[in-house]
């Protein structure tokens, strides 16, 4: 069954391309890379957004609210109508993110959209449908924003409580709504800058501490779609 549950605490930085290769001289000797990237290359990710008509779930987002949640459609790189894609709730409360998920065909997930008809699939868990279908009426939801970002990806050796994801080239746009389309759009982040996040629910590991002190690196409150939305408020 394809289903993925995470209980976690996310943290943001934005590196520089300096601050990229230096600590990839070091993450082999304490993490593993995901297998999605071949050879160290990078792999796409692609996500649909979903909010309602006046784009309530961001702006309350934005507002760093105690809970916060939102839905998104996500694939691995530009994929066809017969491609497995995840239909994904991300709820924060108190600092700590819970993540669930499960798999749809891609025609089904946008028949779903049009019509709110659940589809059958055997790849489907239906708890995690039920509440993701919950939220979908409660509020109303349709897909509203492409976002999509090219991305390295590490495990912590023995200890899968530790990831790192490390993301740059990210691509947003509001036309041409679908994951069978190729990634493309407005940048949001400047040349030479990457957004790491690094997530566990336990303590960072001591090594990636002295990592980020050593650099002088600082935590952000950095958004994909939060930085999207504000960029097109500039532009309406």
């Amino acid at each position: 069954m394809a289903i993925e549950v995470f209980n976690r605490r996310e943290i943001k930085y934005l590196l520089t391309d300096d601050d990229k290769n230096a600590l990839l001289e070091i993450i082999g000797n304490y993490m593993d890379s995901d297998p999605y990237n071949k050879d160290g290359q990078t792999y796409s990710i692609c996500n649909l957004y979903l909010d309602t008509v006046a784009d309530e779930l961001i702006i309350k987002s934005l507002e760093k609210p105690e809970f916060k949640e939102k839905i998104r459609l996500r694939s691995y790189g530009t994929v066809p109508l017969d491609a497995t894609v995840y239909l994904e709730s991300k709820k924060k409360f108190d600092g700590v993110v819970n993540k669930r998920r499960t798999a749809f065909k891609l025609q089904d997930a946008y028949t779903y959209f049009e019509t709110g008809t659940i589809p059958q699939n055997e790849k489907m868990n239906h708890q995690v449908m039920k509440e993701i279908d919950y939220i979908m009426n409660f509020y109303k939801l349709q897909p509203k924003v492409f976002i999509s970002y090219d991305r390295l990806a590490f495990f912590e050796k023995n200890n899968s409580d530790f990831r790192l994801t490390i993301d740059k080239n990210i691509q947003t746009r509001r036309t041409d709504l679908r994951l069978d389309s190729p990634a493309y759009g407005t940048q949001l982040l400047p040349p030479g800058k990457w957004l790491m996040e690094a997530k566990a629910f336990k303590a960072f590991p001591l090594w990636f501490v002295h990592f980020l002190s050593e650099r002088k690196i600082y935590s952000t409150s950095f958004s994909k779609y939060g930085a999207e939305y504000n960029l097109y408020k500039q532009t309406k």
